[in-house]
Parts: C-alpha cells; structure tokens; sequence
C-alpha cells in the first residue's frame, strides 16, 4: 500500500515528466555546451530542485543541471561542460545519478551517457599535431625494419587513409628512408640504426584522407646508445579476477618492474578495448563497463604490459596479464507475464495449458534458469504442474467437495546460475470455476397417510441429491399431478392439502420434480431430475355398521331343555362392503342369561329340567351391539333390536316353529303384544308328577332286574314258554304307564314297536276339578272344555 500512495503522490506531483531517461547515447564529436537530454516537472506547491549527486568514473565534463519555469512548468537539462572532450577510447560510458525534490517528495535514478565512436571525424590530436612533434626512444641495436612507433588518430581506421614522410631523409644523414603504411605503423630503415646513436631524426608526416582532408605533425626518432637493460618485473605473469561490475575507470592492478625512470604500456592487444595502463604508474584501469561485451567473449583478457626506460627505450621487460571477469549476478530474471493469473472450468481436462512463462537473465542472455512450481495452498498440490515454462492442468479438477478448488494459489520461481543467486517469483492466481456436471435425483419413496388427516398434514420429504457443490442445493416442485398435494420448494417436505377418501381412490402416484440451482459459473445453467412418490391412504374406519333390520320382533317355541336357534343377526357397512369382520355381543335384555350368540346366529338356551306345564310365555327385549374388528381404528358400533317372545314348551309331533316380525331400517318400530292363552298348572301337579316318575324309574329298574334274570335263565336253560312269559310281563308295564307322557317325536322314534302301534287322542283330565282339556297337536296350544 506505500508503494500505491507513492506512485500516486508522484503522478500529482510529476503529471507531464515526458521520461526521466535511463539511458543517453551521444557522439562524441559532440563539445560544450551540448544538451545532452531536457525534460520537464509539474510541482505547483514547492520550488523544485533538480541536482546531479555523482558520475562515475568521475570527470567534470557535465555541467550542474538547471531548472527553469516556464508557464507553470519546470523545464530541465543536462549539459557537457566547457571542458568536456569526450573520447570514446578512452572513456565510452558515464553514470550521472540525478535527484528531484519536489517539497517532501524525492526521486532519485540514474542516467547513462554512452559515448559513440564518431567514424567520420577525424583530427590529429595529442603530441604529434602539438608544434614540439611527438618524440620516440629507439636504440640502435633494433632489427631493421623494426616496428618503431604507431600513430593513432580518432576514426582513422574507419578510412582508407595515405600517411607520407614529407620531410627529406637523404644521407649521409640518413643511414635510409624511414617508412610508414596506411596504418601509421613506421618502421626502421632498412639498413638499421646501428652506429647512429646519439642522433635524432625528425620526421614530417602528412595524413591524407577523403575529399582532400589532411593534417600534419612531426615525430623526432632519437636513436640511443644500446646499454645492458637492466628493467625486470618480479614475476613475468600473473593472473587477476575482477568483478564485472566495475565501472569504467577503476583500478583493476598495479604493475610494478626493477628499473630507473620507468614509463609502462600495453603492447597487445594494442589497442586494448577494455583497459588502459598509467605510464608513470603502472596502474591498470577499466575503459568501458566489462558486462558490456560479454558476447565478444571478454571473460578473460590476456595483457602483455612493457615496461622500459624513459631516456631509454630499448631498455625494457614485458609482463603477461591476464584478467578473469568474474560474472556478478546483479539482476534477477526478468519474467512474461510478471503476474499469472488465469481462470479455467472445473471440467478442463489434465494437460489443458493455462499460460507459457517466458523468462531471460539481464546478466547474461543466454543462460540456463531453473524454473519451480511453489503452492501456497498445501490441500491440493498435485492439480497444476509446471512442464517446459507451460503451467498445465495435472490432474482433473473437482471442486464437488467443501473448500476445494475454487482457487489455487501458487508461484512460480525462476533462479539463475549465477553468484550470487537471483530469483524471480512470478504469482500464480488460478481461478477454478464451478460447472453443474452432475443432474439432481432422489430415490423412489412410499408414504402412507390416514385417510382422516386434515390439511397441511405433514407427510415426509422428499430427498433428493446432488453431487454439485453446494451439495443438495435443490427446489422441488410437483410435476402436474392432483393438487391434493404439495412439496416445499427449498426442504422438499411433502404436505396434504385436500381431503382424502379411502373408498374412492386408495393410491396416488406423483412425480417430484427436482432442479438444482447456485452449482455453474453460469446462474442460469440448471440441470433437473425427478422421481415417483407413491402415497397410500390408510383406511380409517369411518362408517359404522348397519344390520338389516334394523329391528327385529319374533315368537319362537323352544322345547324344555333344548337350545334353540332363534334368529340371525346380519349386519354390514354399504360404503365398505369389503369389511367383513365384526363382533356381536348381548348388551340388555338378556335376563337370566336366557340368550347367547354363536357367531352372528342367537341362540335361546333352557337347560332347566321340569314340567313344561310350570313354564309361563315371556317376551324379552335384547340388545345385540355389532362393532366392527380388525386392524382400523377407531371401532365404531350399531346396536340392533330384537324383540324375543318365548312361548312355553308343548308336546306335538310338529317341529317348533318360530313367528318372526321384521321392521324394515326405514319405519319406526312398533311394539305389538299378542297375549295367548296357555295352561300353567298347580304346584301340587307337579309335586305329584315328580312322586310318579320316581316310582316310575324304581318300577323300571326293578323290571329291569327280572329281565336281566329271566335272560340268565333263558341261556342256560331256554325254553319257549319263558320267552312268552317275559314278553307278557314287558308289555303288561309298559301298558300302564301309556296314560302318564307323551314324548316327541324324535323320542317316540326310538321307543320299541310296540309303544309305536298306541294311540293318544290329546285328552287330559284335571283330578282336582275334573276338567278336561285338549292339546291342539299342531299347534301345542291347550284349550279347556
């Protein structure tokens, strides 16, 4: 954030700076006075300062910058000094470190002036164009023809220069003619010098070259007297390393030789690109930045150094050099793009690139650098990979589970080989959007539901999934069907709205809609699934049971000590006809317990034993309640009426009948009572019948007896006159009781033959009154006369 508010305040303060330049190139046939770059300020609440803080290597050939206002605006320059004479062999490159204060706000940077060789300008400069001429030391023991002297002039090698001795050199003077080539190389005469010290031969020169341009100077040769040399350099070679970045002008060594007056040069390479060597001190300085031409391969220099004697030349000794350019990693790689940021669907497949890094080292162009994937986020590191500066996709991408993959951040780090090692860390920003790939379902269900529930009932939910992330981020809808139901859009929760009938429709079947939502980068890309919702209605026992009739009146004759059936009991549920299982019970009425139900028949029961003529007509009202069974509930119940008259037992061949009165479920029910007349004897009759039949039973045991005897006797004598005798004695008994009962019918049945062939005419005669009354035979009814 302090980096933005200084760049912001400098782009308030400085709104029209057309370029503070890194880098000024300038011929340097250029003199005082030359600008070398302007520029302008916009500082509208201070005054402004522009100074120049150094120059390397330092010289006072540029003047201070100056600062000028002009219609609000700051105008700036550079400019040489009136003492600069720019040499482009001599010194090629200049660092100038500027400074702008605009109130509190400073900038400083540097600025480079490179110095260009200026190949069309040619002068004649140093000692040879001076009046005095330039003056060379030859001893007289050279070889002839000897390389004597070189004459260098700036962008002379650029032409095709003619170089002429002008002056005359006839002996005997002369030992012969001095030469000099294009070149400027002057050689001895061909005879040598030998003999011709202490002399001095001045040479006139003329330097001619295209369109008529020339210059002159003079060069005095002065021959010297050959002596032992007595120069010597401790060591005849030595190796240095330097650093690259040393500027143009600093000391690299000093060489030091054994001698009197000694003056130093480089003799190769001649002339030496890089470094210079002081005369007087032997120290060997930069001309030029060594990373410059590292291309030329100037790793390593060899320098042959010679060091002799002023007043005698020949006296000399040469020393080999070499300097070793240790390479200084001063830059870091340089990366395109500085910033990766990308972003790619979840569904790209492994190998999808998503950007190509493209990186170089300022230090040295051609060097290898090692590339590294880092990530910041250690969860998912295997989903991106680096291959061949590309940044591809590794593996499939899945951004289905929580806090997955919706953003990878990583970096990218590029080092060099260089010492020290400089990174660059270029940030990596992917960007994983989401895709709906998978469609919502939800598993087939069944509900049940009473048909009694009411509206809003609660039935279940529906479940659907999704293996989108958000997980089950779902609506339901219900895809036509009947309205009866509803689902909840966000919870899928399954409501009852309408009433329900079990008797007219028993299941629904409907299809829940199911569409997912919030899963794709895309908000309106939606992917929908359904599934069926069986709902069955439980059946709810709504309706009780009807028994057709409702009500029941009937006259029933029942024998003395037998059960008999007096009707049966039919009840149903018209709206459910299916239901079938009831339960009847007796609920009033029933006293004495006289009547039970056996299933759906009621059944009188009289187990008493005595006269029929002790039992007197009743009439019973019951009650039976029908409730339905099984499973439903609630049990819901009817209760029917059936009106009992029970008529006294009477002996008749004719089977008992049963008067039955219906009254139909539409009518009101009418009791009738219909009164008969019956017979109901005294309690002394049935004293004295009780008295006869225990005689009855005596008299028939002991009958018995005499038959089980007589039968004894038969077997072990028989004889036909005995049979005749008991069978005289069986039918005398059994003729004196004829007059006492009269069984039914289904007794009489199993009498013997005899008791069959008797007749009863249906008399009876009171012994107290001396009535007599008759049994009706059909109807079991008595009637007095």
């Amino acid at each position: 954030m302090a980096l933005l508010r200084l760049l912001a305040l400098f782009a308030l303060l400085i709104s029209d700076l057309h370029s503070l330049p890194w880098s000024v190139d300038i011929s340097e046939r250029q003199g005082p006075g030359t600008i070398l770059q302007s520029f302008s300020f916009n500082c509208s609440s201070y005054m402004p300062t522009l100074e120049l803080l150094s120059v390397r290597p330092p010289t006072n050939f540029f003047n201070k910058p100056s600062l000028h206002r002009q219609q609000g605006i700051y105008l700036g320059k550079v400019t040489l000094s009136s003492s600069a004479r720019l040499d482009a062999l001599a010194v090629n490159h200049y660092e100038l470190q500027l400074q702008y204060k605009c109130g509190n706000f400073v900038v400083e940077g540097p600025l480079f002036v490179h110095v260009q060789r200026d190949l069309g300008h040619i002068q004649c400069t140093g000692p040879f164009a001076s009046p005095a001429g330039e003056f060379i030391f030859v001893p007289e023991t050279v070889t002839p023809e000897a390389l004597l002297y070189m004459l260098l002039l700036p962008g002379l090698e650029a032409h095709r220069a003619q170089m002429n001795i002008t002056s005359a050199q006839d002996p005997p003077y002369f030992p012969g003619p001095f030469s000099i080539n294009e070149h400027g190389l002057l050689r001895a005469p061909p005879q040598g010098l030998k003999g011709q010290a202490p002399k001095a031969f001045l040479l006139q020169i003329l330097v001619s070259f295209g369109k008529g341009q020339s210059c002159k100077g003079m060069l005095t040769v002065k021959v010297l007297p050959a002596f032992p040399s007595q120069v010597i350099f401790p060591q005849k070679a030595q190796s240095i390393t330097v650093p690259e970045d040393l500027a143009p002008g600093s000391k690299v060594i000093q060489v030091q030789a054994r001698g009197f007056d000694l003056l130093f040069e480089i003799i190769s390479p001649f002339p030496s690109p890089l470094y210079s060597i002081g005369q007087v001190d032997g120290v060997v300085r930069t001309t030029a930045p060594l990373n410059w031409p590292r291309a030329q391969g100037t790793e390593v220099t060899k320098l042959q150094v010679k060091a002799f004697e002023k007043l005698r030349p020949w006296a000399s000794a040469e020393f080999d050099l070499t300097v070793n350019v240790q390479v200084v990693n001063q830059w870091p790689p340089r990366c395109s793009p500085a910033l990766l940021v990308t972003q790619i669907p979840e569904t790209a497949p492994e190998g999808t690139v998503l950007n190509r890094l493209t990186c170089f080292d300022p230090d040295s162009a051609g060097s290898m650098l090692h590339y590294q994937l880092r990530f910041h986020s250690p969860s998912y590191p295997a989903n991106l990979r680096l291959r061949d500066r590309a940044l591809e996709v590794n593996t499939t991408l899945d951004c289905d589970t929580p806090g997955a993959c919706f953003q990878h951040a990583a970096s990218i780090l590029v080092s060099d080989g260089g010492q020290p090692q400089m990174t660059t860390e270029v940030p990596v920003l992917v960007m994983v959007t989401p895709v709906n790939e998978f469609s919502p379902a939800c598993a087939p269900h069944t509900f049940r539901v009473r048909e009694d529930a009411g509206p809003h009932t609660l039935l279940g939910s529906v479940v659907g999934t999704d293996m989108d992330y958000p997980h089950n981020s779902l609506e339901y809808y219900i895809s036509g069907g009947p309205s009866t139901f509803a689902v909840d859009h966000l919870s899928g929760e399954l409501y009852l709205l309408g009433p329900l009938d079990y008797e007219q429709q028993r299941l629904y079947r409907i299809i829940v809609l199911l569409i997912d939502h919030s899963q794709d980068w895309d908000f309106n890309h939606h992917r929908s699934g359904s599934c069926t919702i069986t709902i069955e209605v439980e059946d709810v026992n709504d309706h009780a049971p009807e028994c057709e009739p409702p009500f029941q009146e009937l006259t029933t004759y029942t024998p003395l000590g037998h059960s008999v059936e007096v009707t049966k009991v039919s009840c149903w549920i018209p709206q459910e006809p299916q239901r079938l299982a009831f339960s009847y019970s007796i609920v009033g009425g029933n006293s004495q317990s006289r009547f039970t139900l056996q299933g759906t028949v009621l059944v009188h029961n009289d187990t008493m034993l005595g006269s029929p003529w002790s039992e007197k007509p009743g009439t019973y009202e019951l009650l039976i309640h029908v409730a339905d069974a099984g499973p439903s509930i609630p049990h819901l119940s009817t209760t029917a009426t059936i009106i009992v008259h029970l008529a006294p037992w009477r002996a008749s061949t004719v089977a008992t009948s049963t008067h039955r009165t219906t009254v139909s479920s539409t009518m009101t029910p009418l009791i009738v009572t219909d009164v008969e007349a019956f017979w109901q004897p005294e309690p002394w009759f049935m004293v004295v019948m009780t008295v006869t039949g225990a005689l009855l039973f005596l008299v028939l045991g002991w009958l018995l007896s005499r038959l089980l005897q007589g039968l004894a006797q038969v077997f072990q004598a028989p004889s036909k006159p005995a049979r005749a005798l008991l069978l005289n004695s069986i039918q005398g008994n059994e003729g004196s009781i004829e007059g006492f009962i009269e069984a039914p019918r289904m007794e009489i049945s199993q009498t013997p033959s005899t008791l069959m062939s008797m007749h009863y005419d249906g008399r009876a005669q009171d012994v107290r009154t001396g009535r007599e009354y008759l049994f009706n035979t059909c109807t079991g009814a008595p009637r007095w006369r």
